[in-house]
């Protein structure tokens, strides 16, 4: 657990100083040792949001989704991912 919480927040300071893939890669981590903790999953699908993955996003939300079918976070970050991957569909249309 403690190394759990160790990488947790490494990932978080990541996330502060915007380095989203480092900190995505640190919450992957924390995944390996608590598959049922909601926040990395969140946590993670907000890098992905920054990182413009949006598919990998919103499988992450989906997956907070399936534990917790009221997370608030895991909501508004797939309804970005959803949002990101319309316009994307846009775009590809318009090439």
């Amino acid at each position: 657990m403690e190394k759990f919480k160790r990488l947790k927040n490494e990932g978080n300071d990541f996330v502060k100083t915007g380095d989203y893939e480092e900190a995505a890669n640190k919450y992957s981590e924390c995944m390996k040792l608590n598959t049922e903790e909601c926040t990395v999953y969140t946590n993670r699908a907000l890098c992905y949001l920054k990182l413009y993955k949006y598919e990998e996003a919103k499988r992450d939300c989906d997956h907070v989704l399936q534990i917790e079918d009221s997370n608030i976070k895991a909501f508004y970050r797939r309804a970005l991912a959803y949002k990101g991957l319309q316009v994307r569909k846009r775009n590809m249309a318009g090439i």
